[in-house]
């Protein structure tokens, strides 16, 4: 039986399915039965088979591929429980699409991001719970209380617990430093950062490697291994500068279009991701390793529905 009573209700859409039962698990409750319809000219509607009315409700989507047809699953659940009198609705959010265009980098480019957070709020969203945007300044796009989690925790606990000595964390590129800098302060072990070039999208030159990795245990650490290029050149300039082994670790992967034959290439000990967007299991990396974010969102959930900080997560 749930310690949460009625007032807790957690939705899941067709996207993961799979987080949204271990976070129910974790919390000891129940997905609440619900049935996405999609009509033979492909939209979608949505059966909900109880009561939400003056509840607490959290929907548990990813935003990953196909993302059009995920976002739109999302704002419809999000709509459905508006109309039916749900007290606050959350989306939780752990990968959030469309997040790498965030500005305008040349006239006339749209801002995806901006968008995306205009759609969520206008369906009926009263907070937002995501996992390592692709840029933290996209909570300021948002009108609501928008709770962002990082995985580096998750990731710091598995390094802490294999003992590894020699390890260097590195910046795929001058925008991941922030991230990095955070990340080696907390294992207490020097940085490196990638000087690279990208002359167009899903394409990365590597120029320099600013930083000692020579006789290292380095880890790769970025928010997202989208086609793997980036990463998977990173890999091989840091081999060719005497690392002794290259981690990769992304909060999402998505491994699009040919990542998993570069990730398969490239000399990469292991390959360290969250399951904040679902994974094949037939994709053929043996060298994958695939941590859990359930815990991090679950007690980010509880304290959201008992109203207490979320900040100590951070």
């Amino acid at each position: 039986m749930s310690t949460y009573s009625d007032k807790l209700k957690i939705f899941s859409g067709t996207c993961h399915p799979e987080l949204a039962k271990e976070i129910c698990d974790n919390l000891g409750t129940e997905l609440v039965d619900a049935e996405i319809i999609r009509f033979q000219d492909g939209e979608l509607g949505l059966t909900i088979s109880e009561t939400v009315r003056g509840a607490d409700v959290f929907v548990i989507q990813p935003t990953s591929p196909p993302v059009n047809e995920n976002i739109m699953e999302l704002l419809v659940m999000i709509d459905a429980l508006r109309r039916a009198s749900a007290r606050r609705i959350t989306a939780v959010v752990p990968y959030y699409g469309y997040a790498r265009q965030d500005r305008k980098a040349q006239p006339r480019d749209p801002i995806t991001a901006k968008l995306i957070a205009n759609l969520i709020t206008t369906a009926g969203t009263r907070r937002l719970l995501s996992i390592d945007m692709h840029a933290p300044q996209i909570q300021g796009f948002f009108d609501i209380p928008v709770d962002h989690l990082y995985s580096a925790p998750i990731m710091i606990e598995y390094f802490r617990n294999k003992g590894l000595e020699n390890l260097t964390a590195v910046a795929p590129d001058v925008g991941a430093v922030k991230r990095v800098r955070s990340f080696a302060e907390s294992l207490d072990i020097p940085m490196a950062i990638i000087d690279k070039r990208r002359p167009k999208a899903n394409v990365a030159e590597v120029q320099n490697v600013i930083g000692d990795v020579k006789g290292r245990n380095v880890i790769l650490f970025d928010d997202i291994i989208d086609t793997a290029g980036t990463i998977a050149e990173a890999a091989r300039v840091l081999k060719e500068k005497d690392a002794t082994n290259v981690y990769a670790c992304g909060t999402h992967g998505l491994f699009s279009g040919p990542a998993v034959e570069r990730l398969k290439k490239a000399p990469f000990t292991e390959i360290i991701i969250t399951n904040t967007i679902p994974q094949q299991t037939d994709h053929g990396l043996d060298n994958l390793k695939v941590l859990s974010v359930a815990p991090l969102l679950s007690e980010a959930i509880d304290r959201i529905f008992k109203d207490l900080s979320v900040s100590v997560l951070f």
